[in-house]
């Protein structure tokens, strides 16, 4: 299993999530550095914990369609393996994403309906898809149709488009340290698609909920504040990744 650390980026700054509640987020205030900069935050973490692959959440791209470019180029420049959710929706917009080196996700809040994200998964080759809830309640976009209406039935339309990589994230977990909520579901998905490569996360606390996911079979986990907080180390994050 890969933890991978989570970038919310806002207004050009790395914030820290607040059970989703956007309006809340502040400039993270962090264990490893002093700074609010992607690219020190980053280099930051990848000093402390090795860490080459990051999760991006670029809230502005998200919220407002003004991507980060130049952030992603910058991390991109300096080394780093970048999984980009910045609510793109454009053909145009997912080349130019893959074209700069980024893997591409594609989150629920951002997309149309199932046709609209198989086309954008064929643009942008190993593409993921976020499945967004909040609460354990569907984010869907304010042009959505299509959809069903429980997570589960989205998941497997997704796959039904072609989607082979999925995150499942609940949006009321994260930056609370409470654990996360998606446990069952994941454990539903995966067993009637074992071969899904599954991420999630939300809510991390430490080690043993590390173990935990890798024990029902994640690949990867997302974590932002137990890294910041001190809640998990270097050696934390040695041990997990190794369990087989």
């Amino acid at each position: 299993m890969q933890v991978l650390p989570v970038l919310d980026v806002l207004n050009g700054i790395v914030v820290r999530g607040v059970a989703g509640r956007r309006a809340e987020y502040r400039a993270l205030r962090s264990q490893l550095v002093d700074a609010v900069a992607p690219l020190e935050v980053a280099r930051a973490l990848r000093r402390t914990f090795g860490f080459q692959r990051l999760y991006v959440a670029d809230l502005d791209g998200i919220q407002h369609q003004h991507p980060h470019w130049t952030t992603f180029e910058k991390l991109i420049n300096d080394g780093f393996q970048l999984l980009v959710d910045a609510g793109l929706s454009s053909d145009a917009d997912i080349r130019r994403l893959k074209d700069i080196g980024c893997e591409v996700v594609l989150g629920m809040e951002s997309s149309k309906n199932p046709e609209h994200v198989a086309r954008l998964a064929a643009i942008g080759g190993m593409t993921t898809f976020s499945l967004d809830l909040s609460g354990g309640e569907l984010m869907l976009a304010a042009d959505a149709h299509g959809w069903c209406h429980d997570p589960l039935a989205v998941a497997r339309q997704v796959i039904h488009c072609g989607i082979s990589r999925l995150i499942v994230l609940d949006l009321a977990d994260v930056g609370m340290g409470r654990g996360t909520r998606t446990r069952a579901l994941c454990s539903s998905l995966l067993a009637e698609f074992p071969e899904l490569h599954l991420t999630s996360g939300g809510g991390i606390r430490g080690l043993d909920d590390l173990r935990q996911w890798r024990i029902l079979g994640a690949d990867q986990i997302l974590v932002a504040s137990a890294l910041h907080d001190g809640n998990l180390t270097p050696q934390d994050i040695s041990e997990v990744s190794e369990l087989r």
